[in-house]
């Protein structure tokens, strides 16, 4: 059973939950788990909101009547999605998903107004005893396309729309920058920042200015295939964010990072029905196939595959990080000396971007 509640209705109060509203904080009503997902896009996008909502028919498939879910789209980052969670705590919903990282200092203060109600944050780092934390490692997915670019590019240019410059989108164009300079090293990606996750006309435009500046490869941080038919349309190469985007562009599209928050959600909402749920801390990656690889495009070269296919595998193995020296920044300074493999800790507040990237 699935509920798909508007934010305009719940940021009016709509006498459609005016039942639920008169719950005790944190009650549970007898009868199915109560599941509802916070998403920053709509669920159209064909990117990051899209994905996490294939999890969320997932777990409607897998535990049908015994849950009730409820997902809310296109919620903006800060005052709206709190006061979107703090509706759904207060409509007696048990297990509230907040799938985006602008969502986690609202999370953390709803969830202390609702101490039983269990919540998950994505891609945050703020925990608390009903607030788990779950994040992809986007980064090494990032590190498989930069070597597929570094490869393909005959400009020795890559174009990368970004949407905010936040440790995750930092880490992916550093993880991709590197993978390609280790094959091509006078690559150079260029950066162009949206400070938006979804936005079809910037996106394009950005595509657009980025194959002006001199790149025939393009990468996006961003949820729609906007930048895909641009490289179509132009005879570039690209990649897609999140999902297979080979549909919209056919001839562009070289793989994509897919996330696969499936897994995961079925596991925490079997552990919210038989009361096995904790918080928890949980970053996820290739080898756990959160992160995970669209099929490549017919036309890639028999080398290239080979080249992706063993970044892929080492990573998976734990013989390649990512991140290993040495590394420099932009200013040609040495962040990591030879062999030094930086840490979670240091990775999750990235705040400096490597030798190429032109941001």
């Amino acid at each position: 059973m699935t509920f798909h509640i508007s934010r305009r209705t719940l940021l009016a109060g709509s006498t459609a939950t005016a039942a639920t509203l008169a719950l005790p904080r944190g009650a549970r009503a007898e009868g199915p788990l109560k599941v509802a997902y916070v998403y920053v896009g709509p669920i159209g996008d064909h990117g990051y909101s899209y994905s996490h909502d294939q999890g969320r028919k997932a777990v409607e498939v897998k535990f049908a009547d015994r849950v009730k879910v409820t997902y809310v789209e296109n919620v903006a980052e800060g005052p709206d999605s709190e006061r979107v969670i703090r509706q759904l705590a207060t409509a007696g919903n048990d297990l509230v998903f907040a799938t985006s990282f602008g969502f986690m200092n609202p999370t953390i203060r709803v969830a202390k107004q609702f101490p039983k109600v269990k919540f998950e944050h994505a891609t945050g780092y703020q925990k608390a005893s009903n607030v788990a934390i779950y994040n992809a490692r986007f980064y090494e997915g990032r590190a498989v396309i930069g070597t597929i670019a570094g490869l393909m590019s005959k400009t020795g240019v890559a174009g990368y729309v970004a949407s905010f410059p936040i440790p995750e989108v930092v880490m992916g164009i550093n993880a991709f920058t590197l993978a390609a300079r280790k094959v091509r090293p006078d690559m150079k990606v260029k950066v162009i920042w949206l400070n938006t996750w979804y936005d079809p006309g910037k996106e394009a435009d950005a595509a657009k200015a980025l194959m002006d500046g001199g790149a025939d490869v393009l990468v996006q941080h961003v949820d729609s295939p906007a930048t895909m038919q641009v490289a179509e349309s132009r005879g570039a190469y690209a990649f897609g964010q999140a999902s297979d985007m080979a549909r919209f562009a056919p001839k562009a599209h070289l793989t994509a990072l897919v996330n696969d928050w499936a897994p995961y959600y079925l596991e925490r909402v079997k552990q919210a029905l038989d009361g096995s749920w904790q918080s928890g801390d949980v970053w996820w990656g290739l080898k756990e196939g959160m992160v995970k690889l669209a099929p490549y495009n017919p036309a890639l070269p028999e080398n290239v595959r080979a080249a992706a296919d063993k970044v892929k595998a080492d990573i998976t193995s734990g013989a390649l990080h990512p991140f290993t020296g040495p590394i420099k920044d932009q200013k040609g300074s040495l962040r990591l000396a030879d062999g030094q493999r930086i840490g979670d800790a240091d990775l999750l507040k990235m705040d400096w971007f490597v030798e190429g990237v032109q941001s």
